[in-house]
């Protein structure tokens, strides 16, 4: 009955993504998101498909709206990574940006 602080799903699939768009409670992962919406807490979803169909980005559209942060596995090249840690230490370092949780997974603009 008590709400976490944040709910992260990584990877979240499409279909996840529209059951919790639709308020379709079937599983744990869908009934947490859904407490996370009503709550007004932290949802952040990364999504794990493509090429992403209009279904697919109307629902993410809407979960957006309703306060879900979406964030898509997009690794910044711009930092030059040079093995497979450093792409996905990119990713985590964006998802724990947005929980406000301090880390050095990579350098930011500026410091390079």
């Amino acid at each position: 009955s008590a709400a976490p602080d944040a709910v992260v799903i990584a990877p979240c699939s499409m279909g996840t993504v529209g059951r919790i768009s639709a308020g379709i409670s079937g599983n744990l992962i869908e009934r947490a998101s859904d407490v996370m919406l009503k709550e007004h807490r932290p949802l952040l979803l990364l999504p794990r498909e493509t090429p992403l169909s209009s279904i697919h980005l109307e629902n993410l559209l809407k979960l957006s709206r309703c306060g879900a942060r979406i964030i898509p596995a997009m690794p910044g090249f711009y930092q030059k990574p040079e093995t497979v840690d450093q792409l996905v230490d990119f990713v985590v370092g964006k998802l724990l940006d947005q929980l406000g949780v301090e880390h050095q997974l990579f350098k930011r603009w500026g410091e390079m």
